[in-house]
């Protein structure tokens, strides 16, 4: 089956207890920007030391939608995770600097500010299964 928004996108499963963030980031409203953000964000062209850095800080998934110029991403991590520490370990990290720099031209978003103060947590406000 190919993986489109109709059709769905498998998740994982963990032999461990997982928790989710989910998050949010505005891109400039320009199509050849949104397009070459994508392309940046693709498997041939992402940089393999950011793909190392996420792992490195414990998150074990993450994925990143795109619909009109609004980002939502989904983050997936162990129970203790902290995500404070996790965030400011990858800031830290070889090349993220220059990641954030380049990809900033692209986003809403103060030209100088981290991945963590890009990119807003969002708060969730249903969940099917506690009903």
């Amino acid at each position: 089956m190919t993986e489109t928004p109709k059709n769905g996108y498998p998740t994982r499963r963990y032999d461990q207890p997982v928790k989710r963030y989910c998050q949010t980031l505005d891109l400039r409203d320009d199509p050849a920007l949104i397009a070459e953000y994508r392309r940046l964000h693709s498997e041939p062209c992402i940089w393999q030391e950011i793909l190392d850095g996420i792992r490195s800080v414990g998150i074990l998934e993450m994925e990143i939608y795109l619909v009109g110029t609004r980002l939502f991403m989904i983050v997936e991590a162990p129970l203790d995770f902290d995500w404070d520490s996790a965030m400011q370990r990858m800031a830290a990290l070889p090349r993220q600097a220059e990641w954030e720099a380049l990809t900033a031209r692209y986003q809403k978003a103060s030209a100088d500010a981290s991945s963590a103060e890009k990119w807003q947590l969002m708060e969730r406000i249903f969940h099917l299964y506690d009903r």
